[in-house]
């Protein structure tokens, strides 16, 4: 125990790093989290009393240091109150895409009366090193019958990145930066049609300007010149589209399942009657699936394909289906964000989370994914880039099942890196 409240100090030093990378990577699910349990029946088999969280060991570590005793947590359930709960913190962190990155986010809770799910706003402010600026706000508004969610995902970012080209034969050496600033609003509207399914549609409005290429390389075209040469205009990129939108999710927990289903399919038009300079369509899969393995164990196998698809037409070339490029920045783990490019993009991934300390303290996951894009010349999918690595998992929670997660992922040619994130990574 002695050496779990030291390790616990230690953590809760370089906590406000974890939480900034990992509001840069994970954003808010649609669905917000329900209690841990709920009609999960192999859930509530759960024992609290038996079960620590680093919140227990800083309540431990705060009584050793001032001999002041901290009440004991129980897990009472959420307080139904429609009060505006506000939050905010200052945080450092660390990502492959942004390097050392400073940050302040804030977040508020509330509901709409007090049969609502619970609605949240957040936001941040972050720069980096590499004079990155993100300043998001993300926003989840149940109305009170729960019927409706509205959801939003409105940004800022400035964020110079690489690019290394199109396709699967691209090397790290072909990388050099891409200069951008963006302003994306995106809202979606979603209504209940049965239990655990929504369906709905939105908006999206994606406006790239100031783009320029930063010491690409030299004597010779590049993939972004040759791609956009007679698509980007005054170095903007902008597009503009309605969303058709269908939801499944059974899942007990969201934010770490133990089994259950989630599918998110949605399908955006870019019209030249909405401001485009040309029409194309994408079509985006989300499928995850959760088994608990053992059958009578908390440990749990769990799958992910994140299918991504130009139906018609070609997107801007910063908008093509691209690795990390999903909304939680967490497809293709073992490589850096944007490090592969194309029309269309197919993934998946296969992840084993299992418990290492038998009070839940401490677990570790083993996972493997696998990534294709397709070539700009043949259009079809002709290369594979494999990804894999280990991580551990950090109880924060017990009651809401909330890990840190941090991962190492492998890939190809010497790519690797760390990677951070507060919930599971799918």
């Amino acid at each position: 125990m002695k050496l779990a409240k030291q390790f616990a100090a230690i953590f809760l030093c370089i906590l406000p790093a974890l939480r900034s990378t990992a509001q840069e990577n994970h954003a808010i699910p649609i669905l917000p989290p329900r209690d841990s349990c709920g009609n999960d029946s192999f859930c509530v088999k759960r024992n609290y009393k038996n079960e620590l969280d680093f919140k227990d060991l800083a309540g431990d570590l705060w009584h050793d240091m001032t001999g002041r005793k901290v009440a004991k947590r129980i897990d009472t359930g959420e307080v139904i109150n429609t009060k505006v709960r506000i939050s905010a913190v200052p945080a450092a962190g660390y990502s492959l895409a942004t390097g050392l990155a400073g940050l302040v986010a804030a977040n508020a809770t509330f509901r709409t009366n007090v049969d609502a799910n619970t609605s949240t706003m957040v936001t941040s402010f972050t720069y980096t090193v590499r004079n990155q600026i993100i300043l998001p706000l993300i926003t989840s508004i149940w109305t009170g019958d729960n019927k409706y969610n509205i959801v939003t995902d409105w940004r800022y970012v400035k964020f110079p990145s690489y690019t290394y080209g199109l396709g699967g034969y691209t090397t790290i050496s072909d990388g050099y930066l891409i200069d951008y600033s963006a302003i994306r609003l995106h809202s979606t509207l979603l209504r209940m049609i049965r239990p655990h399914m929504y369906a709905g549609v939105g908006y999206n409005m994606d406006y790239f300007y100031d783009i320029e290429e930063i010491n690409p390389p030299a004597g010779k075209i590049t993939d972004f010149e040759r791609y956009e040469l007679s698509k980007i205009v005054n170095k903007t990129e902008f597009s503009s589209g309605i969303t058709f939108n269908y939801l499944y999710d059974d899942r007990s927990n969201p934010l770490n399942p133990e089994k259950g289903n989630f599918v998110n399919v949605i399908y955006r038009t870019n019209i030249v009657s909405l401001g485009n300079n040309y029409s194309w369509r994408s079509l985006v899969v989300d499928a995850r699936k959760y088994i608990p393995f053992p059958s009578n164990s908390e440990n749990v196998l769990a799958f992910w394909t994140y299918d991504w698809f130009t139906v018609t037409g070609q997107a801007p070339y910063l908008m093509m289906p691209n690795t990390g490029g999903d909304p939680y920045s967490n497809t293709g783990r073992g490589y850096i964000l944007g490090r592969f490019r194309g029309n269309n993009m197919v993934y998946a991934e296969g992840e084993y989370r299992f418990g290492i300390t038998n009070n839940g303290l401490i677990g570790g996951v083993v996972f493997a994914n696998a990534e294709s894009m397709t070539e700009e010349t043949s259009g079809r999918f002709e290369t594979i880039a494999p990804g894999w690595g280990a991580g551990i998992r950090l109880k924060l929670d017990k009651f809401s099942r909330t890990n840190v997660a941090l991962d190492y992922g492998f890939g190809l040619n010497g790519s690797g890196g760390l990677f951070v994130n507060i919930g599971e990574v799918f």
